[in-house]
């Protein structure tokens, strides 16, 4: 994975060396820069700086997106750093991948990534995400936080389906957890997950409430004020079902 705010400063570098140089005549140069800030579609205004300004480039939120924009948004991301796009349909898939055939599709987590041409895999730090999640049903929210972690540059473990309803899970792989600089874990049902993980742990711990759960679980509301209300400190909370939000946190730590 390249370092997307070293890769954009170079391109703009480039640029500015080009003209310094007498190789790129300034009408030229203006024109490479005039999209930085961002660039107007019509339907959507791509922001080019956000890389340089966060260290992290725009993220493409494919709901109620139609195929089509969401084809270009991503082809005029992918010009520049990996792209990474969340909550995107079976349709969608099909239209990116038509256009990007190496495209990595997350059926599960909903992803997609598409690879800029010269990224090499490379991770940003060694320091450990870990996901954590208490049922099976709870995994695409997961695997969305683990997808997002992942291509921001972070090594990343899962340890699913260790639940409180059968405790002796999550104590048994006390080893994983100890070797995580940051911990995900995910909850629906009663959402007491993240409380127990943060008592065993001196690292933050975020957790993402999931709509899991039968009725009083209010679609996510009960686990979310469970998480809010969590006595042991140490743990912060998402949004209900923010995967992308939980795995792009716990990059901002890591970094």
């Amino acid at each position: 994975m390249l370092g997307w705010v070293s890769m954009y400063k170079q391109q703009i570098k480039n640029i500015l060396t080009g003209v310094k140089e007498e190789r790129i005549a300034v009408a030229a140069a203006l024109k490479k820069l005039e999209n930085l800030p961002y660039e107007d579609l019509g339907f959507a205004k791509i922001d080019h700086h956000r890389a340089l300004r966060r260290g992290f480039p725009e993220v493409v939120f494919c709901e109620n997106k139609r195929p089509e924009h969401v084809v270009a948004i991503v082809k005029k991301l992918a010009r520049y750093h990996d792209v990474l796009a969340t909550r995107a349909s079976d349709e969608i898939f099909e239209a990116v991948k038509n256009q990007f055939p190496h495209a990595e599709c997350n059926e599960i987590a909903r992803t997609i990534v598409v690879k800029h041409a010269k990224s090499n895999g490379r991770k940003l730090t060694r320091k450990k995400i870990l996901i954590v999640s208490a049922g099976t049903s709870d995994m695409p929210v997961a695997e969305e936080a683990a997808v997002t972690a992942a291509v921001t540059g972070n090594p990343v473990e899962k340890l699913y389906d260790v639940g409180v309803a059968g405790i002796q899970r999550l104590l048994g792989n006390k080893e994983k957890i100890d070797k995580a600089n940051v911990l995900i874990v995910v909850a629906g049902m009663d959402g007491v997950l993240p409380s127990v993980v943060t008592g065993l742990v001196d690292k933050p711990v975020i957790a993402v409430p999931t709509s899991v759960g039968y009725g009083a679980s209010f679609e996510g509301v009960a686990p979310l004020l469970t998480m809010l209300n969590a006595c042991s400190p140490g743990v912060v909370v998402v949004n209900i079902d923010n995967g992308f939000g939980a795995g792009y946190f716990a990059s901002l730590i890591n970094k």
